[in-house]
């Protein structure tokens, strides 16, 4: 079957379900200067600045045993270190499109592996028990490339992008195939997974039999999604414009205007606190969207 594409995409947007291929114009992630170490001063008394890395943004997730911020990008997964500078989780540089924290220390993702590898184009579902320092292949190795991953009461959706297709699985081994849609990201209530939303070219699409189907998509165009509760559905547009809606996608109020332009990445990790990575950082609400901090600086960058 011919891989799947979006033809709704925007050609300068960056997404969880664009293809993750390097190209000029790569995001640059470095820290903020804000608490950055002063140790390796240089001869005329600057500090260095913070490490770097050239990587696009695929993900984000907070580990709920410790509140570490963690970063799934196109050279793998990054948290910040003692000062605040990007350090990388375990040795893996592998390609991390879809990215989930699915429980303390436990992550789930997809995505392909790093250049020069014998591994099979793409990873399937794999599985991390250790805050991404080492994974495990779940199921649907070289069969599936996740671009969207989310999971409510046990259960595991993943938006298969070569086949449009949504699918869903109870143990992370067996799966079900769900609606074919043209959707750039989803969502589950994470109380009652049997409601999905979807981003697609002429709205949010709800679903209210997990997914099976989706009625026409409604109400303003979203980038990316995030269930934090019940009544608590975040969603941020191509502009930033960050939003919320009580009643799982049909109303939606707009919150704030996220710094930075375009959105890459979307996560809310409860009612109030909201992380958004955008073309100029990775952005942090502790008050629902009415102010924001940044966390990491993002600039544009040629990426070779």
């Amino acid at each position: 079957m011919p891989a799947f594409t979006d033809p709704f995409r925007r050609p300068r947007t960056r997404s969880l379900l664009a293809v993750g291929s390097v190209a000029a114009g790569a995001l640059f992630l470095a820290a903020c200067g804000d608490g950055a170490s002063s140790e390796g001063a240089g001869s005329d008394g600057a500090t260095p600045a913070p490490a770097a890395l050239h990587s696009h943004i695929h993900g984000l997730g907070v580990d709920p045993e410790d509140g570490r911020l963690y970063v799934a990008t196109h050279e793998g997964i990054f948290t910040p270190d003692g000062t605040g500078s990007p350090r990388l989780v375990g040795d893996s540089r592998d390609d991390f499109m879809g990215f989930t924290v699915a429980g303390p220390k436990t992550f789930l993702a997809s995505g392909h592996p790093a250049p020069g590898s014998d591994q099979p184009a793409d990873h399937g579902l794999i599985k991390s028990t250790d805050a991404g320092k080492s994974w495990k292949t779940a199921s649907l190795k070289g069969q599936a490339d996740f671009h969207s991953l989310d999971h409510a009461k046990g259960v595991i959706y993943g938006y298969d992008s070569t086949r449009g297709l949504l699918r869903v699985s109870e143990d992370g081994t067996h799966w079900q195939n769900r609606a074919r849609l043209q959707a750039l990201d989803f969502a589950v209530d994470p109380e009652d997974p049997s409601k999905v939303v979807a981003t697609t070219a002429d709205g949010v699409a709800r679903s209210t039999d997990g997914g099976a189907s989706f009625g026409p998509g409604e109400g303003p165009g979203m980038e990316y999604l995030s269930w934090a509760t019940p009544d608590s559905l975040f969603g941020v547009d191509f502009t930033g414009a960050l939003s919320v809606s009580s009643d799982g996608g049909a109303t939606w109020k707009k919150t704030a205007t996220v710094p930075g332009g375009q959105p890459q990445a979307l996560t809310a990790v409860d009612e109030r606190h909201i992380l958004v990575a955008t073309q100029d950082g990775i952005y942090e609400s502790r008050d629902a969207g009415k102010s924001f901090t940044k966390r990491l600086s993002v600039a544009n960058g040629d990426h070779h």
